[in-house]
């Protein structure tokens, strides 16, 4: 091979960028514990479904609201890496709970809106799993951004349950005080999801 015709591989490699070429392993999914992905996959099984729920435990005055009004969650939206959980109290549809595969867990958001669809003020907060957790059950401590937003929900403890034909619970915990809600869905019983 002449000299001249050679081609330095760094130019090979750019040029293949270039034009729209990967160069190396393509990105791969986070990888999830075997208890997070079986975790994973149980809210997969849920996808386009709806189900009514009831508050089992409120240890705040404000949680009365859940008491007051009908309670629905609807596994609207599900990515590969993201599953986006509308939480319906009566008419108030501002509330969504984001369930998103991160490297090395899962990670519970909370995403609330206007009714014009722009975002809250209080919103996003939430946190990343630390421990595998188990299939059935997934806790979320705040992270740093909540403890900013929020200073008193700083050791807020938030867990997503799904005990597959039974139930999906949402929970809050507050450690060091005794802030506890719980709310339980019944998943034997599919409803109409709520109109978008």
């Amino acid at each position: 091979m002449s000299p001249r015709l050679r081609i330095p591989a760094f130019c090979l490699a750019a040029s293949l960028a270039a034009c729209g070429f990967a160069i190396g392993p393509p990105p791969q999914p986070s990888m999830l514990a075997v208890d997070q992905q079986a975790f994973w996959q149980r809210l997969g099984q849920l996808c386009g479904k709806a189900f009514e729920g009831r508050m089992t435990q409120g240890t705040s005055a404000g949680d009365s609201v859940f008491q007051q009004n009908r309670l629905v969650m609807h596994v609207r939206d599900c990515g590969a890496d993201t599953v986006r959980i509308p939480f319906v109290i009566g008419p108030d549809a501002s509330r969504t709970w984001v369930v998103t595969r991160v490297s090395g867990g899962l990670r519970l958001k909370h995403d609330h809106r206007h009714e014009d669809g722009t975002e809250d003020r209080v919103s996003r907060y939430g946190g990343d799993t630390r421990a595998p957790g188990s299939a059935r059950r997934q806790e979320f401590p705040a992270d740093s951004f909540t403890a900013t937003l929020l200073p008193a929900a700083a050791t807020n403890v938030w867990a997503l349950e799904v005990d597959p034909g039974k139930t999906f619970a949402y929970e809050l915990t507050r450690r060091g005080t005794d802030r506890r809600f719980r709310v339980e869905f019944d998943l034997r019983r599919p409803v109409p999801p709520p109109a978008d």
